[in-house]
């Protein structure tokens, strides 16, 4: 029987996916009801442990998406055999009682389920955004986690801007989730103005004034404005931080968010510098992506690490040739390690190496040398003409129809 509370080995990292309400805060990014559910599902068979299902206060719709997201996901422990626990469900709710109120309503029927409360920290926002000072914000935070606390046993408190706020009074706020009984304090780069060295030492430094033997985990929520989220969040994870909010493909407000599948495999990649363990299953990670995108109208662009369809793409000559050798030449991480596959481009860089291994995969005899050079020297008249040359234009090129119609994957 699986316990919601119960902690996991010390130095796990939790994985806490905001796809489905940061990331929908992106302009042009719209997830329906049906597609929600369908992303939260598979967020759960990924192994996050965190899902945050939705801003409920936005709208009645929201509200009944993530109470359907908390009890057909809330319980599911497809894919999640290993980990031994179905994911929390979490939302996010102001410091206002009737939004602390509602989401918990939304979120309970969930076996694991965890109420999200912020506030902002930075004097720039209690100035020119709340209109208070940082005693009343104390006080009201006060209030605002014991409400939560008097509903839920999971409470998360999020720090809004408080990579930007006093550090003094940021620890004030883990005194009082200490004394108040949150599980996880969040620290923010709302703006994404940190740096990766600043914002590890600040991570660094609100963990050592947590009081001894305290439980309060310190996590983090990184913006992409400078590009650094990934960065920042990796350096936090390796400063102390054991919790860390993603979305998938980086998705969210402005530049997005810290990407999911990055961090993962910065960790697999680097496991001495992060003694951290995790529950993805990485080789689900670029059919999530793909989910994603086409649910959400989402456009990766063709580049992006990992996912995008060019992650794992070669079309240089050189470097075709290097990967018919050995693929560990240009790949460094392995495509089958995130579900995707190698594909040799043949483009006006490609050279004869390729061309050869593309013919011998569709199953032509092997051309002699002359024949090779007569088809090499049509390939690149032709690809001076095209983006890529797909396996028709080889067919037309050689005057028959290929044996075999297959993808060009590098094993």
């Amino acid at each position: 029987m699986f316990s919601c509370n119960s902690r996991v080995p010390k130095r796990h990292l939790y994985i806490h996916d905001t796809t489905l309400r940061d990331g929908e805060q992106a302009p042009g990014v719209f997830f329906p009801r049906e597609a929600k559910v369908k992303i939260a599902h598979q967020l759960s068979r990924l192994g996050v442990d965190i899902i945050e299902a939705g801003l409920v206060m936005s709208s009645v719709e929201t509200y009944e998406t993530v109470k359907q997201i908390a009890t057909e996901v809330g319980p599911s422990m497809v894919g999640r055999e290993a980990i031994g626990r179905p994911p929390i469900i979490a939302a996010f709710a102001r410091n206002i009682e009737a939004d602390i109120r509602r989401t918990y309503e939304a979120i309970s029927p969930a076996p694991c389920h965890r109420l999200m409360v912020f506030t902002p920290a930075s004097d720039l926002h209690l100035k020119y955004k709340l209109h208070i000072t940082r005693e009343e914000c104390l006080a009201r935070a006060r209030e605002g986690i014991k409400l939560a606390r008097s509903l839920c046993d999971d409470v998360w408190f999020g720090l809004e801007d408080s990579a930007r706020a006093d550090f003094e009074f940021v620890c004030q706020f883990v005194a009082l989730c200490e004394e108040l009984g949150v599980g996880t304090l969040v620290i923010a780069d709302t703006v994404g103005s940190q740096l990766p060295d600043d914002f590890g030492d600040l991570v660094q430094r609100v963990k050592a004034r947590r009081a001894p033997g305290s439980q309060l985990i310190i996590g983090v929520h990184c913006h992409n404005d400078l590009g650094l989220s990934t960065a920042n969040a990796l350096a936090a994870i390796q400063n102390g931080a054991e919790h860390v909010e993603v979305t998938i493909g980086g998705i969210g407000e402005r530049a997005g968010n810290t990407s999911l599948e990055q961090v993962i495999m910065a960790i697999e990649s680097h496991p001495a510098s992060f003694p951290v363990t995790h529950g993805i299953n990485t080789t689900l990670l670029t059919e999530t992506a793909q989910m994603m995108a086409t649910l959400g109208g989402v456009v990766l662009a063709p580049n992006t690490p990992l996912v995008g369809i060019n992650a794992f793409s070669h079309e240089s000559g050189i470097h075709q040739h290097g990967m018919l050798q050995c693929r560990d030449l240009y790949e460094f991480v392995h495509p089958e390690q995130v579900g995707s596959v190698c594909r040799l481009v043949l483009g006006k860089q490609s050279g004869r190496h390729a061309l050869k291994a593309r013919l011998a995969t569709l199953g032509y005899p092997e051309f002699n040398a002359n024949e090779l050079n007569v088809l090499f020297g049509k390939f690149k008249l032709l690809a001076e003409t095209k983006v890529e040359v797909e396996d028709t234009d080889l067919a037309a090129l050689v005057g028959k129809p290929p044996a075999v119609d297959d993808i060009a994957v590098v094993e």
